[in-house]
């Protein structure tokens, strides 16, 4: 057990359209959202992300894995995978990735029950998802000791 490494993370739930960006203060206390990337352009939403992780100071970026229910990848996988390996190119920390079942459902529950609509959910609803990706990061380093995830193989 290596123990908590202090530190800001960033952590991105990339979808096809917008990539959801979250932070954490370095003692991993709590993740908040920080933005929303729109993916009109790849190399422009790589470029900011790789602006934001320069401006947190950050330790390393933890990004979801799109998964089924039964584990295996989706589709969506290879797709998120090859914008994560842009973003590593253009970054000098390390990417993980957890798995994210659930996460996008999870935050617009979050996100209902704070009374948004629809509308105002679809705008937000990526960078919330990227804070529960990050918060299970963290508590799973947190009580396990060893960083969530696994690289991305680059």
């Amino acid at each position: 057990m290596t123990g908590f490494r202090r530190g800001r993370r960033i952590a991105l739930d990339v979808g096809s359209v917008r990539v959801g960006v979250a932070s954490c203060d370095p003692d991993g206390i709590l993740a908040t959202p920080l933005e929303v990337v729109r993916r009109d352009d790849d190399a422009t939403a790589v470029s900011r992300i790789a602006a934001l992780v320069a401006e947190q100071s950050a330790l390393e970026i933890v990004a979801g894995r799109p998964r089924s229910l039964d584990g295996s990848d989706r589709a969506a996988v290879g797709a998120a995978e090859d914008f994560l390996r842009a973003v590593a190119a253009a970054v000098d920390v390390p990417i993980r990735l957890v798995d994210e079942r659930f996460t996008t459902v999870q935050a617009h529950g979050v996100l209902q029950s704070a009374g948004r609509n629809s509308r105002q959910r679809r705008e937000i609803v990526d960078a919330v998802a990227a804070v529960l990706i990050l918060q299970a990061a963290l508590d799973t380093e947190k009580s396990g000791g060893s960083p969530a995830g696994t690289p991305l193989d680059e």
